[in-house]
């Protein structure tokens, strides 16, 4: 995932994961979440705290491969997943990709996309598997 020989003024995504982030309610009813890495900044807005953070550091790992071409930014969520309130998602593949990166069904049956920022500001969460 990260070279050792990589230098660069940024920090590695991981040195935002370790930070605890500052949070300000949204007047829209969202949370928006900072975190800091001297001098370096990352903010994330969701529906919740917690999809707040999930959201930034996101957008540290965006940040980190504008300044590395090669870095490939991980997925926040499984490749398919049932989500907490039962919505099936699936990693779009192909020409679905236009569309967004995951696929589910939305409460009207039909088949609808979303880009990973999205599903971040939706405080989307695969349902915990207690086996």
């Amino acid at each position: 995932m990260f070279d050792s020989d990589d230098r660069s003024a940024y920090p590695r995504p991981t040195s935002f994961s370790v930070m605890r982030p500052e949070y300000e309610d949204q007047e829209d009813g969202t949370v928006q979440a900072s975190i800091t890495v001297s001098p370096y900044t990352v903010t994330g807005v969701s529906t919740t705290r917690p999809g707040a953070r999930r959201a930034a550091l996101h957008q540290a790992h965006k940040t980190y491969r504008a300044y590395h071409a090669a870095y490939v930014i991980p997925s926040p969520f499984p490749d398919a997943f049932t989500d907490q309130e039962g919505t099936r998602w699936e990693r779009a593949t192909g020409g679905d990709l236009q569309m967004g990166d995951y696929r589910f069904i939305d409460d009207h049956g039909e088949e609808d996309f979303a880009d990973i920022d999205q599903m971040l500001l939706w405080d989307v969460r695969p349902e915990l598997d207690y086996d």
